[in-house]
C-alpha cells in the first residue's frame, strides 16, 4: 500500500502529490502559516514541510495513540488532538509547536473535529452514557459542553462555517449518511440535499464560499478506507454540487479540517 498526501488548487483544478510513502498516513491539516501539512501515522503526528516534503515528528509527549482527529486553533497557538487512553478517545490541547498535552474534556470518548472561527469553542463527536455518537460543542477551556444532536442516528464529522453561524455534520438518521447543518444553539437542523451516495466529513471553506465533503458509493457502511470515493464541493446551502476529485480512499482521506487558510486549496490523502 502507498499513501499519497495531495493538495488540490481551486483556481487551477490541479492536483499535486506532496509526499508518497509506504507508511499509512491519514487526516491532513494545513499548518497555520501554510508552510506545512500535519498528518497522523502510527499513532503519532507528523509535519510535512511543503518545500522539502518528509515526515518530521511532531512532539505530543505521552499522546502516542493519536487517532485522526486533530486541528489548529484559528490564532495558530494551539493544536487540539484526540488520543486513545484507558477511557477510549480523549481530547487534549497542546501548543502549536508541540509539547506535553493537557486534558481538555473531563468525559470520554470524545473525537475532536473543528474550531469556531473566533477560537472561542470547539466542536466534536462524542458518546455520553451509551454508544450513540452525537455532535457536541464546548468552550475552548473545556467548559460549557452543549449537545447538538440527540441520538437521531449516528451523527459525526462536525465542522463550523466561516461566520460561525452553522455547524455542518453528517448523519444517517434517514437511513444512510447525508450532510446536515445546525445552528450553534442546537436549533435549525436541516438536511442540505439527498442522494443515494454515503456522504461524510463536511468541511466549510475559510472564505465562506463552499463546503467540501467525502462521498462513498451507495450502500457503504460506516467510513472505511480503500474504496473508490470522491470529493465534492457545494455551496453552503447545498446547491451547485460538483465532483472535483476521484480517488481510492475513505477513512484517513480528510477526516478533519483540511483547507488552506485562504480557502484557495485543500489537502487530502489517497491510497493505492
Amino acid at each position: 500500500m502507498v499513501s499519497r498526501l495531495e493538495t488540490y488548487d481551486l483556481a487551477t483544478g490541479a492536483r499535486r502529490v506532496v509526499l508518497e510513502t509506504e507508511r499509512l498516513i491519514e487526516a491532513p491539516n494545513w499548518g497555520p502559516d501554510g508552510a506545512f501539512l500535519l498528518v497522523n501515522a502510527e499513532g503519532r503526528l507528523w509535519q510535512v514541510p511543503l518545500e522539502r516534503p518528509e515526515l518530521v515528528p511532531f512532539e505530543t509527549g505521552f499522546a502516542d495513540r493519536c487517532n485522526n482527529d486533530h486541528g489548529f486553533s484559528p490564532d495558530g497557538k494551539w493544536l487540539a488532538l484526540s488520543c486513545h487512553r484507558g477511557r477510549g478517545s480523549e481530547l487534549f490541547l497542546v501548543e502549536a509547536g508541540g509539547g506535553v498535552p493537557r486534558l481538555l474534556l473531563p468525559d470520554a470518548p470524545s473525537w475532536f473535529h473543528g474550531w469556531f472561527p473566533d477560537g472561542s469553542r470547539i466542536v466534536y463527536a462524542a458518546a455520553r452514557r451509551g454508544r450513540t455518537v452525537d455532535i457536541y460543542s464546548a468552550a475552548a477551556d473545556g467548559s460549557d459542553e452543549r449537545r447538538l444532536t440527540f441520538g437521531e442516528g449516528h451523527s459525526d464529522g462536525p465542522d463550523v462555517s466561516a461566520d460561525g453561524a452553522w455547524v455542518y455534520y453528517n448523519s444517517d438518521r434517514g437511513g444512510h449518511a447525508q450532510i446536515w447543518r445546525v445552528r450553534p444553539d442546537g436549533t435549525g437542523h436541516e438536511q442540505l440535499f439527498e442522494d443515494a451516495r454515503v456522504n461524510w466529513f463536511p468541511h466549510p471553506s475559510p472564505d465562506g464560499r463552499s463546503v467540501l465533503y467525502l462521498s462513498y458509493p451507495p450502500g457503504t457502511e460506516g467510513h472505511p478506507r480503500d474504496l473508490p470515493v470522491s470529493l465534492w464541493l457545494m455551496e453552503p446551502d447545498g446547491g451547485d454540487r460538483r465532483e472535483v476529485v476521484t480517488l481510492t480512499g475513505g477513512q484517513g482521506t480528510m477526516n478533519v479540517p483540511n483547507w488552506r487558510r485562504d480557502g484557495g486549496a485543500f489537502a487530502f490523502v489517497s491510497y493505492g
